[in-house]
């Protein structure tokens, strides 16, 4: 395997596994808010659990990226280009953005969440907001996902 390669194959694995972490730290977070609440009210628990789960999507967005990145340099089929360092480098620069993004906003958006989740125990019909508010978190994961894809999309 080139050196250009694994570059690129580490650059789609840390989209992977620190988007993941971000998500799992979020999910984890607004998750020990959530089960407070149900307790106390099981009648919550279908609005509060969309409010847990939307910190979970980041940890998609790097794993679609990981995949669209190894189906670039036919890792998926079998078929593993070999890469300069340069193309490495290219496509592990191009990972970045949703690395760095996603981990980030699934923990803010964890936080947001946590907030939402308290809003819902104490104004049942205000969920609606809360999950507008904790969605607004997810419109940056959203870019930077589209960056790493049109990035890696330029280089293939």
């Amino acid at each position: 395997m080139t050196t250009g390669t694994l570059i690129a194959i580490i650059g789609a694995a840390l989209a992977a596994i620190i988007c993941g972490l971000g998500s799992a730290i979020a999910v984890t977070m607004s998750g020990k808010a959530a089960a407070g609440v149900v307790s106390e009210n099981p009648n919550l628990f279908g609005k509060i659990l969309i409010l847990q789960i939307l910190p979970g999507t980041q940890g998609f967005y790097g794993f679609l990226t990981a995949i669209l990145l190894m189906s670039s340099i036919g890792a998926l089929g079998g078929n593993l280009e070999p890469l300069t360092t340069d193309v490495g480098w290219a496509y592990f620069g191009a990972t970045l953005p949703i690395t760095i993004v996603g981990f980030v906003s699934a923990i803010y958006q964890g936080r947001m969440a946590v907030s939402a989740i308290h809003l819902t125990a104490k104004q049942p019909d205000s969920s609606g907001k809360g999950m507008t508010m904790t969605a607004l978190v997810e419109t940056y994961a959203i870019l930077a996902v589209l960056t790493s894809i049109l990035l890696i999309l330029g280089i293939s």
